[in-house]
């Protein structure tokens, strides 16, 4: 059962690019491959081995060292000139590249439509077009309905890519190869339970929809990783209630620091709402997708790394009192954009891709 599934628990940002990288960079399996769902809507960023930064909304995040295949399963929504700038900032190696011939398409008509729609000022959409090409989709040519499907297949730039990606995944399997499916967006935007809709994404954003998009079956997987923030965050605009919501000035104040926190959103670069942490969202995401070990992002907004050896810290009672509140572990920290460190008093628990 060699698949994990990286998925957010609150309204995205929660650091899944790294969270997936670091799964990529301790697998030990022959063979390791990305796999990306979802759409160019949100943004995933990721450090490669030389320092390099890459804020990716197509490629997967986990694929920065080059190292890996990387597939585009059925369930996945392409913007082709996305993709292609990505490739080539990257210069990723074009023979691991896999793409569903069933992929979808995100054209320029799907974009405007958002925008006529409203979708943009409305819900805080990105206006990416991710949610025009799952209707179109859905719609399945109704006549009806003004919008039209368009699949990899038909896409002549994307044609040395296609494949049986699914038949595929399932030969890299069967020789023991180790599948990471970078999951996009949080719980809480989840189209089906996150609880805030119409304030939500287009997609289920759960493992089993990831999964689903993947075309793997529930019995591949082993590792399920929930990532969360110390501060939850949602985007700018009309994007719906955010509990418990602060400012970055007023978390800055709070860590006694003279750098002024701020955020932005990797596809609109618009400042991010920010919030304290709230455990309903996160349990909720926790019963849907029962995670095999959670990751705590963005503790260098509570406190130093070096305060984990303070048990009556701020950083070990903040960490003591989310954990209780979500009645999960917390199996890894993150202090930084680069790296993930183990919690000692789980050490004997992590669960390793």
């Amino acid at each position: 059962m060699p698949v994990s599934i990286v998925v957010g628990g609150q309204f995205g940002s929660e650091g899944k690019g790294k969270v997936s990288l670091e799964l990529v960079r301790m697998a030990t399996e022959r063979r390791i491959a990305v796999v990306r769902v979802g759409g160019p809507n949100s943004g995933h960023t990721a450090f490669d081995r030389s320092g390099r930064k890459f804020a990716l909304r197509q490629l997967p995040a986990g694929a920065v060292d080059r190292n890996v295949d990387i597939v585009f399963p059925a369930g996945s929504y392409i913007d082709v000139d996305v993709l292609q700038s990505e490739i080539e900032q990257l210069d990723y190696p074009r023979e691991r590249i896999f793409i569903s011939p069933y992929a979808n398409i995100i054209t320029p008509e799907h974009k405007a439509w958002e925008v006529d729609a409203g979708l943009v000022s409305g819900i805080g959409s990105t206006g990416s077009g991710v949610g025009a090409a799952i209707m179109a989709q859905v719609a399945r040519e109704a006549s009806n309905f003004p919008l039209h499907r368009h699949d990899a297949a038909h896409c002549g730039m994307l044609e040395p890519f296609l494949c049986d990606t699914t038949e595929l995944m399932r030969s890299w399997l069967n020789d023991g190869a180790r599948i990471v499916v970078e999951g996009t967006q949080g719980f809480g935007l989840s189209l089906y339970d996150g609880g805030y809709w119409p304030k939500a994404t287009s997609r289920a954003t759960t493992a089993a929809a990831a999964l689903a998009e993947a075309g793997l079956s529930p019995m591949d997987v082993d590792n399920v990783i929930l990532v969360i923030r110390s501060y939850p965050i949602r985007v700018a605009g009309n994007s719906g209630p955010l509990p418990g919501e602060t400012s970055w000035e007023a978390i800055s104040a709070s860590i006694d620091t003279q750098t002024e926190l701020r955020e932005f959103t990797t596809v609109t670069k618009k400042l991010r709402r920010v919030g304290h942490f709230d455990a309903s969202v996160v349990k909720a995401a926790i019963d849907c997708n029962n995670p095999t070990m959670i990751v705590l992002n963005h503790l260098d907004y509570v406190g130093l790394e070096a305060d984990l050896g303070d048990t009556e810290s701020k950083l070990s009672e903040f960490i003591r009192e989310a954990s209780d509140a979500i009645r999960f572990p917390i199996t890894y920290f993150g202090f930084s954009e680069r790296e993930m460190t183990p919690n000692p008093a789980q050490s004997g628990r992590i669960v390793r891709a």
